[in-house]
Order: C-alpha cells, then sequence, then structure tokens
C-alpha cells in the first residue's frame, strides 16, 4: 500500500490536549469506523490503528485506564494481555504476508498514556533501511486507506482468531 504524508505536530497536539482515545474505543467500540476492534475479552482488547505505518497494524491494550506497562497490572493480569497480544500477532501472520512482526509498548505520560502494545507486521521484501524502527514511524508517512479496507481487515482477523 501507499504512504501519504502525516501532520505529526496536529497529531502530538491532538493527542496531548484531548480525552485518552484507547478509553474511547472501549467505550464505543470502534464507532469512528477506523479503530475495528477484533479481539476483546472481560479486561483487554485489540484494534485496528487509524494511522497504521504497516498494513495489519494493531494495538492490544487493558480495558481500564493503565498508565504503566508493568507496575500496573498484577503477574496473571499482565499475562492475559500478553495471550491476547500472541493471539492476535498470530492471527495477522495468518492473514498477512509477514517477514517479521515486531511487538511493542509504546506511550508516555504526556501523551497517549493508556498501556498498548503494538502488532505492526513488516512485510516481506522491504529494504532493511526501511526496516525497524524507519517502518513504524508515522514521520515517514502512515498508509493511505479507508474505512471500508479497515473493515474487511477487521473481519478476515477476526475469522482467523474464531479458527
Amino acid at each position: 500500500m501507499q504512504r501519504i504524508p502525516f501532520d505529526l505536530e496536529a497529531y502530538v497536539r491532538r493527542v496531548r490536549s484531548s480525552p485518552c482515545f484507547i478509553c474511547e474505543v472501549v467505550a464505543t467500540s470502534g464507532s469512528d469506523g477506523w479503530h475495528e476492534v477484533v479481539a476483546q475479552s472481560e479486561d483487554n482488547v485489540a484494534f485496528l490503528c487509524k494511522y497504521p505505518t504497516l498494513l495489519g497494524h494493531v494495538l492490544v491494550a487493558p480495558k481500564a485506564h493503565r498508565q504503566h506497562v508493568v507496575s500496573d497490572f498484577s503477574e496473571d493480569a499482565f499475562l492475559q494481555l500478553m495471550s491476547l497480544v500472541h493471539r492476535v500477532a498470530k492471527a495477522v501472520e495468518a492473514t498477512i504476508e509477514v517477514e517479521r512482526t515486531y511487538l511493542l509498548s509504546l506511550g508516555s505520560q504526556q501523551g497517549n498514556s493508556h498501556v498498548h502494545w503494538h502488532i505492526s507486521p513488516l512485510p516481506p521484501g522491504v529494504p532493511y533501511h526501511e526496516q525497524q524502527f524507519h517502518a513504524l514511524m508515522a514521520e515517514n508517512g502512515v498508509l493511505a486507506w479507508t474505512p471500508e479496507q479497515a473493515g474487511a481487515l477487521a473481519g478476515r482477523l477476526r475469522a482467523a482468531l474464531s479458527d
């Protein structure tokens, strides 16, 4: 898929001044047409990234607003979250051709403070100098896609998860 420029300054202003987008996704289950929920448990949710840099980019987060990736979780709660990360990553790999799957937790107390894990599948054939952090950085553009494409991908991921 083609990448398009991303207005990083506007994004930073928005995430630093708006309510928590993950809490909004949990409350509305993807009503904006972008954050398609692909899986959830009683305590955790997985949904498509609105601004993906790689096709199949999914975020996995606890439903409760937690800000520290380790200390805000009991071992059992952390392992349940990681179990969902694992299941969704396997579904992504079953749905999209992947050379490598990147898993990482990003965020900051200054913006996007709600703990979340990124599942980002690197497609085969990406030149080495465009892999790893380069492939993940919105500064290098985000995928040009539509809510309809997001819905179709979410459907394929949900089907893979139900197998």
